[in-house]
């Protein structure tokens, strides 16, 4: 979340295609794996760790205030997003249900992985090197960080350097948090103050009620609040750019290999299958697909495909 390191990279067309999913997709938000190309490979479900193929689940933690990678839904308890339908894709292959829990502090969720509270972390999670040291990253998705405003842009903020002297709201534990440190050095005597929440959704509220100036948020999360009907009177772009675009991962903590390749190996299959590029039609993702499924790219790592 939540770096491949550019500087920025321009999205207006991109906005297009996220604005397509931005008032409020009804296929999308019945969710569901819903394809006839994913069926069970029983050869990956016998690689599973002995463990997780007698329990039946794989339990992933996740922030489930993200739309449109996870939210909740109408009936506020069911969690709806590209990232729970992959979920449940993933789990067709291999013959388990793959369990998304709705967690409430980001910035702990690696850490109660590798505690064991979770077998693993699918969040919008980008793969950093840091990261690495913790869990290995099954690689699903590209995007980068775009600056959120108030509707009208009253501050008139349009670039990372309008933030000097200003408050800005994010979610504790992201690589956002770690992109605004960075910036801090062209401030001089008129740094930004960062203020960090538990949950996206915490960050925005002060956006919303003026406390802050901008909320920075992963590119596809951004785009949907201020296309959505529900949030697009609250919320706007400050300009089409993404900031450090990087890889999302399913984090799996270091030493659980078997649970790690074989989600990998179900993910390319996915891939392979044209699965994979349904689900993010469906949720207006299409512009982050990636080709091959991968671990630890942002470490080095290597491709499937």
């Amino acid at each position: 979340m939540r770096k491949l390191t550019k500087t920025g990279l321009a999205v207006t067309g991109v906005l297009l295609a996220l604005a397509g999913c931005g008032g409020g997709n009804q296929e999308a938000e019945d969710g569901g794996a819903a394809s006839s190309t994913i069926e069970r490979d029983q050869a990956l479900h016998d690689a599973l760790p002995q463990g997780i193929r007698e329990r039946g689940t794989i339990r992933l933690v996740t922030d489930p205030t993200y739309a449109p990678m996870e939210s909740y839904g109408p009936d506020g308890r069911t969690i709806i997003g590209f990232e729970p339908d992959l979920a449940a894709a993933l789990g067709t292959v291999l013959g388990v249900k793959v369990e998304m829990i709705g967690g409430e502090d980001f910035g702990i969720f690696l850490d109660e992985a590798v505690k064991g509270t979770y077998d693993g972390v699918l969040s919008s999670m980008t793969d950093t090197a840091e990261r690495e040291k913790k869990a290995d990253f099954i690689n699903y998705f590209a995007a980068g960080t775009s600056i959120v405003v108030q509707r009208g842009n009253p501050s008139g903020v349009t670039d990372l350097k309008d933030l000097c002297g200003k408050v800005v709201a994010v979610e504790k534990g992201t690589v956002q948090v770690d992109l605004l440190e960075r910036s801090q050095q062209g401030c001089g005597n008129k740094p930004i103050t960062v203020k960090t929440y538990k949950t996206n959704a915490d960050a925005l509220l002060q956006l919303r009620t003026g406390r802050s100036v901008a909320v920075l948020n992963d590119f596809p999360p951004a785009v949907y609040l201020t296309t959505d009907q529900r949030t697009r009177g609250f919320y706007q772009l400050a300009s089409t750019v993404q900031y450090e675009p990087g890889l999302y991962g399913i984090a799996v903590p270091k030493g659980h290999g078997p649970l790690r390749d074989t989600l990998r190996d179900a993910l390319d299959r996915l891939i392979r299958s044209g699965a994979y590029a349904e689900l993010l039609e469906r949720w207006g993702l299409s512009s982050g697909a990636l080709t091959a499924a991968s671990i630890n790219a942002a470490g080095g790592g290597f491709t499937t495909g």
